[in-house]
C-alpha cells in the first residue's frame, strides 16, 4: 500500500471479475441474463403470493419478504457492474461505494435473519401443529419482520458510519465487482482496530445466533418427524421443509465460501467465484427452488399465468 493519506478521496476502483477487454461483453450478457432471471423469478413469487389467498399464511408471508429482499440484494451490485462494463469504466464514487455497502449489508443481513425466522415457522408448524396459528399469529409475524428489518438497518448503519471516520491511502483498488466492507476497511490508512473489531463481532453474532437457531429448529423438526408412524406422514412433513433447507444450504454455503476463500488464499480468483455464487447465483436459484419443490407455489403460478393469458 502506498503511503500518503487522502481524507477527501472521491472514488474507488472496482477491479471486477476480469480486466480482459475481450471478456467484458460476455460478462455483460451473462450477468444481465442472471439479473433478469433473478428479478423476474422473485417478482413472480411475490405476485403469486399476493394474488392467491391460499398463500396468505405465515410461511408465505416470510417467503414474500425473502423474495423482495433477494431482488433488492442483487440490485445493489449488478446494475452498477453492468453500467461500468457498458461505459468501460471501473470507477465507483466514494459516496456511491458507501451507499452500495450499506444496502448490500442491509439486504444480506435481512436474508440471513428471514431464513432463521422461516426455520422457526417450520418448527412451529411441524412440532406444534395444533397451536401453529396461535403461535404464528399476524401480530407476532409482523413483530418478527419488524425486528428483522431493525437489526439489519441498525447493523448496516453502524458499519457505514464507522467507515466515514476512516481516511484512505492513494491505492484504492477493490478486488471485487462491488464495494465489500472488509476490502474497503483494508484500504484505510488510519487505525482500523474498531472497524475490524465491529466486523468480527457483528459477523460472529449475525452468523452464529441465526445458524444456531436454524440448527436447533431442524433438530426439533427431525425429532418430531421420526415420531410420526406412517411413512407418508413423514414424507409430507419433511417435504414442507425441503425448499427452505435447500435455500439455507445455498445461502450459508456460498456466504461462508466467500470469507473462507478470502482468508485461506492469496489468489483472489476463488474469492471472486465465491462472491458471484453468494451475490448472484443464490438469489437467482431461490425462486426455482420454491417453485419446483412447492406444489402451492406451482399452482399459484399456473393460476397467475392463466389469468394473464385470459386478460390478454
Amino acid at each position: 500500500m502506498e503511503p500518503g493519506n487522502q481524507t477527501g478521496i472521491s472514488e474507488f476502483i472496482l477491479l471486477g471479475l476480469s480486466e480482459e477487454v475481450l471478456l467484458q461483453p460476455l460478462l455483460f450478457w451473462i450477468f444481465l441474463f442472471m439479473y433478469l432471471v433473478t428479478f423476474t423469478g422473485n417478482l413472480l413469487i411475490i405476485l403469486a403470493i399476493i394474488t392467491d389467498s391460499h398463500l396468505h399464511t405465515p410461511m408465505y408471508f416470510f417467503l414474500f419478504n425473502l423474495s423482495f429482499s433477494d431482488m433488492c440484494f442483487t440490485s445493489t451490485t449488478i446494475p452498477k457492474m453492468l453500467w461500468n462494463i457498458q461505459i468501460q469504466s471501473q470507477v465507483i464514487t466514494y459516496q456511491g461505494c458507501i451507499v452500495q455497502m450499506y444496502f448490500f449489508m442491509l439486504f444480506g443481513i435481512l436474508d440471513n435473519i428471514l431464513l432463521t425466522v422461516m426455520a422457526y415457522d417450520r418448527f412451529a408448524a411441524i412440532c406444534h401443529p395444533l397451536q401453529y396459528m396461535i403461535i404464528m399469529n399476524p401480530k407476532f409475524c409482523d413483530l418478527l419482520l419488524l425486528t428483522s428489518w431493525l437489526v439489519s438497518v441498525l447493523d448496516s448503519l453502524l458499519h457505514g458510519l464507522m467507515i466515514l471516520r476512516l481516511s484512505f491511502c492513494t491505492k484504492l483498488e477493490i478486488h471485487y465487482f462491488f464495494c465489500e466492507l472488509y476490502e474497503v476497511v483494508q484500504l484505510a490508512c488510519s487505525d482500523t482496530f474498531l472497524n475490524d473489531l465491529m466486523i468480527y463481532f457483528a459477523s460472529g453474532v449475525l452468523v452464529i445466533v441465526p445458524l444456531t437457531g436454524i440448527l436447533f429448529s431442524y433438530s426439533k423438526i427431525v425429532s418430531s418427524i421420526l415420531k410420526i408412524s406412517s411413512t407418508r406422514g413423514k414424507y409430507k412433513a419433511f417435504s414442507t421443509c425441503v425448499s427452505h433447507l435447500s435455500t439455507v444450504s445455498l445461502f450459508y454455503g456460498t456466504s461462508l465460501g466467500v470469507y473462507l476463500s478470502s482468508d485461506s488464499t492469496q489468489n483472489s480468483r476463488a474469492t471472486e467465484v465465491a462472491s458471484v455464487m453468494y451475490t448472484v447465483v443464490t438469489p437467482m436459484l431461490n425462486p426455482f427452488i420454491y417453485s419446483l419443490k412447492n406444489k402451492d407455489i406451482k399452482q399459484a403460478l399456473k393460476t397467475l399465468f392463466s389469468r394473464e393469458t385470459f386478460s390478454v
